[in-house]
């Protein structure tokens, strides 16, 4: 009977891998087109084997044997890698239209209550609604601007901890410490409450922000396996269940608190004109009769979910890929530091609106986001076919352009490897001094480009410009043999492959004021 059953498995088997191998064959001769060049498939899987360990990295390689664009399967999903500037702007701009959709993630789907959020939405009405709600309210320099004294007091206040750390000459790890001040900005500006105020609270955001970007980045079989596709292989359901209730917990009552007072400001008659976090504007909207779209408790928790998850890492992980370059590279250090004591002095602690002053420290963090872009991978899908360079690309083919691959390209970057902010700041007439990092040029692609690129990036850049320039204001930063370690690790977001722990010393006597 054992035997039996065994000899049955090996047939299932045999018929599986043979339906596979078959479909994989008809569809690429249905297409009657000519696909990109692609390295040599496994069955089933395709080519999935050649993205570990780091997917940006393994891509760029089989890009450097084949070419700046290149057509693979993973698993049963038909997709082109695209690494050169020239080919970005063939699929992000020429043929933008056919490539406004992202990819559908059963992870994603299932947490953002059905792509009820802005960020993964289809391409469409609501899409597009959201996006001139962000662009104008949420995430416009109004808004931002009324809400910058929550964004000054989160920084005085981690300065305020490393200045601790520096008396007791206590050793940081700069990557968690960061994540908290990017964590209370975030959660401030949407909800008006501060993670620091309960440590309980913050410690229960903080897990759900890891929580979601592990399950969100975590290969999912369901994903790229067509007979996959129903079952639950991984055990991923249970956990992202886990984490939906938590965070839908979590936000019913703060929704509840938040219309509670809503009510009360009413009732005795507060006015409207006061500072409104995020959370009250989308509110307004969504009690607004006269609105385009009306927005459902859903559509608000999901873009919540959304600012969390991208806001909060990301700009700590940039901050501290910039520190970590400044301690390989002292005199760009020491650079920074003359300019900013020069523009700001030492009397006070840098603003957000010094930025604009110091043009040294802005190249630092472009040079930065070049070598370190947070969102190394665009992902999009065709919703079209179309022909790109020569090829043919079917309709539901996903799309990975290689940002990571894209800022190091020879062709366009001089000594690519190197970090080297005066590549910002020099005129030679190459225009190089004018490149800017929200899309308009191909070859530096840190916050993607065109309809679907970052609506976060003036947020983005005033936390970390300014976190940055008051790092090297207040503190010397002593690591162990006085370099650091430059590895990345695996993540959505390109984090560090090694902790960047420090002990701050203060370079001011007396301390810069907080005002």
């Amino acid at each position: 009977m054992e035997t039996e059953f065994q000899g049955y498995i090996i047939l299932f088997l045999v018929w599986l891998v043979s339906t596979i191998l078959v479909r994989t064959i008809l569809a690429k001769f249905r297409t009657n087109s000519r696909l990109p060049p692609s390295p040599m498939a496994l069955p089933i899987i395709g080519h999935l084997h050649l993205l570990a360990p780091i997917p940006h990295q393994a891509l760029h390689k089989l890009s450097n044997r084949l070419g700046p664009l290149v057509h693979i399967f993973l698993g049963s999903v038909p997709c082109v890698v695209v690494s050169s500037p020239e080919m970005a702007k063939e699929f992000l701009k020429t043929h933008e239209a056919s490539f406004s959709n992202r990819p559908h993630m059963a992870a994603v789907d299932y947490l953002t209550y059905g792509s009820a959020d802005f960020s993964f939405a289809p391409y469409g009405p609501y899409w597009k609604f959201m996006k001139k709600l962000c662009m104008s309210e949420l995430l416009g320099g109004r808004t931002l601007d009324q809400l910058l004294p929550v964004r000054r007091e989160e920084l005085a206040s981690f300065i305020d901890l490393m200045l601790n750390k520096a008396k007791s000459n206590e050793a940081v790890d700069l990557g968690a410490e960061l994540m908290n001040v990017t964590n209370n900005i975030i959660s401030r500006m949407l909800m008006g409450q501060s993670c620091s105020a309960d440590e309980k609270e913050a410690d229960e955001v903080r897990k759900l922000v890891k929580a979601v970007a592990e399950l969100t980045g975590k290969f999912n079989l369901s994903d790229f396996i067509w007979f996959c596709k129903n079952l639950d292989l991984q055990g991923f359901g249970k956990r992202l269940k886990e984490v939906r209730d938590q965070f839908d917990t979590m936000m019913q009552r703060i929704i509840k608190e938040h219309q509670e007072a809503r009510k009360k400001r009413k009732e005795v008659g507060e006015s409207d004109d006061d500072v409104k976090d995020l959370l009250d504007i989308l509110f307004d909207i969504s009690e607004d009769e006269t609105s385009e779209i009306r927005l459902t408790r859903e559509n608000i928790k999901a873009f919540i979910l959304d600012i969390f998850a991208a806001g909060t890492d990301t700009s700590a992980i940039t901050t501290e890929w910039a520190l970590a370059e400044l301690i390989n590279h002292p005199d760009v250090m020491n650079k920074a530091r003359q300019e900013i004591d020069t523009i700001v002095g030492n009397n006070r602690l840098v603003k957000e609106s010094d930025i604009a002053n110091l043009p040294y420290l802005q190249a630092i963090v472009k040079e930065t986001l070049r070598l370190h872009p947070t969102g190394p991978l665009i992902v999009r899908e065709s919703t079209e076919p179309c022909s790109i360079g020569g090829y043919e690309i079917p309709a539901k083919t996903r799309l990975f352009v290689n940002v990571w691959a894209v800022n190091r390209d020879p062709n366009h970057w001089e000594k690519p490897l190197e970090f080297e902010p005066e590549r910002f700041t020099r005129n030679e007439g190459d225009g190089k001094s004018q490149l800017d990092v929200r899309g308009q040029h191909f070859h530096l692609l840190p916050f993607g480009s065109g309809r679907r690129g970052c609506p976060g990036t003036s947020l983005a850049l005033q936390v970390v410009q300014t976190m940055l320039a008051a790092m090297i204001q207040c503190f010397e930063w002593k690591v162990p043999n006085g370099t650091v370690d430059m590895e990345e690790g695996p993540g959505l977001t390109l984090p560090r492959a090694h902790p960047l722990v420090c002990v701050p010393v203060a370079r001011l006597n007396p301390f810069p004021s907080f005002e």
